[in-house]
């Protein structure tokens, strides 16, 4: 089919940014395709009407979905915007498979082709699609400059008229993407970082950005690069022996995630009992139940012995210039798999493709939902 390509404006409160940015809508043209927007859709991630070459904006929301052949996202969209999409469309980004049911329904019912990026094959092909990673690194950098923004104490040493500043104690837990790049970070600012996690073939990666690994003693290593689930008593004794190493930390900055799940609990009530007045927590997690178990999302909590924790949400969006580029970035490098000659049409022997596949004609393709739904519970 011929191509027109889409966006509206996000409607979720927080959300800055956009799924296409004037780079991507100049290459979608040079490709051949169309590109329509809802007037006012780039501006909160600073990309005006203006800035956009031979694009067609019209006024509302719903003119553009029904006109559309291709819907991107950053937010999955609502159930108007689902219902108001014409049959066999196709909806780009995230679609939060593994908790929205309903909303993978509402695809399916409407005949709506959906790729969900969060389902995307995690092979070499397909890092420059990797939105998870790409707002990851985003998500990583802004927790560090907001943990050094609520600190009360340098970052870095300094030597000073009034005497020396010891540098700053940080530990960051996890070494996905934005806890390696929350390291790298915090290594700019120019903190004594430690780096954790339960996968010990992360040491190498958190040493190669000047960090520490924080060894308690505990492996995890599972097959396939996974972490294997710890023993009751293995648990305990990696509990207790981070318990006792926080009472030196300036600032912890939590990163674990696990998608589809709530974020698991690694720093206690107790732990933080413990830590000294005038500690930090970001938890980059707060969003899903947060790593630590204060954790109230959006808010700062000072507890009773003066640690503040933080629950910072839509992290990426604090970026959301650079973090908009990435992310449409990504999905433009998605969607030209399907792109030829200015038309498109899904490639269905392509594994990314065919892999992130959400729902299409009227299916359910993929997906944690899949089973769940088809299994009886609907």
């Amino acid at each position: 089919m011929a191509g027109t390509v889409s966006a509206v404006v996000e409607r979720v409160a927080g959300e800055r940014r956009v799924a296409l940015t004037p780079e991507v809508a100049k290459k979608l043209r040079a490709a051949g395709v169309s590109v329509l927007m809802q007037k006012g859709a780039g501006v909160s991630a600073a990309f005006p009407d203006s800035a956009y070459a031979d694009v067609e904006f019209v006024d509302t929301a719903a003119e553009v979905l029904s006109r559309a052949d291709v819907l991107l996202k950053v937010q999955p969209p609502e159930a108007d915007e689902i219902a108001a999409l014409k049959e066999g469309a196709i909806v780009i980004g995230y679609l939060q498979p593994h908790t929205g049911d309903d909303r993978v329904r509402a695809l399916r019912d409407r005949k709506l082709t959906s790729f969900a990026m969060e389902l995307l094959p995690r092979t070499t092909r397909a890092q420059a699609m990797d939105v998870l990673s790409s707002q990851a690194g985003m998500a990583g950098y802004k927790a560090v400059l907001i943990a050094a923004q609520t600190s009360g104490k340098f970052f870095p040493m300094l030597t000073t008229a009034a005497g020396t500043i010891r540098p700053s104690k940080v530990l960051i837990v996890g070494a996905g993407v934005a806890g390696l790049q929350a390291i790298a970070t915090a290594r700019r600012l120019g903190a004594q970082v430690e780096g954790f996690d339960v996968r010990p073939e992360t040491r190498e990666q958190i040493e190669s950005l000047g960090a520490k690994f924080l060894d308690l003693g505990v492996s995890a290593a599972g097959s396939g690069g996974y972490a294997r689930e710890l023993t009751a008593e293995e648990r305990a004794e990696q509990q207790r022996k981070l318990a006792e190493h926080l009472k030196g930390i300036d600032v912890i900055v939590t990163t674990a995630a696990v998608p589809g799940r709530p974020a698991p609990k690694i720093i206690t009530a107790a732990m933080v009992e413990g830590m000294k007045a005038g500690s930090v927590i970001v938890d980059l997690a707060a969003e899903t139940g947060g790593n630590c178990e204060l954790t109230k999302a959006g808010e700062t909590v000072r507890t009773a012995n003066g640690v503040d924790v933080v629950g910072p949400t839509h992290l990426a969006s604090m970026g959301c210039i650079h973090a908009s580029e990435m992310y449409a970035r990504n999905l433009y490098n998605f969607l030209v798999l399907s792109i030829k000659d200015g038309a498109i049409s899904s490639d269905w022997s392509d594994e990314l493709v065919a892999q992130t596949c959400l729902t299409h004609a009227g299916e359910i393709k993929h997906g944690p939902s899949k089973q769940r739904i088809e299994g009886g519970a609907a």
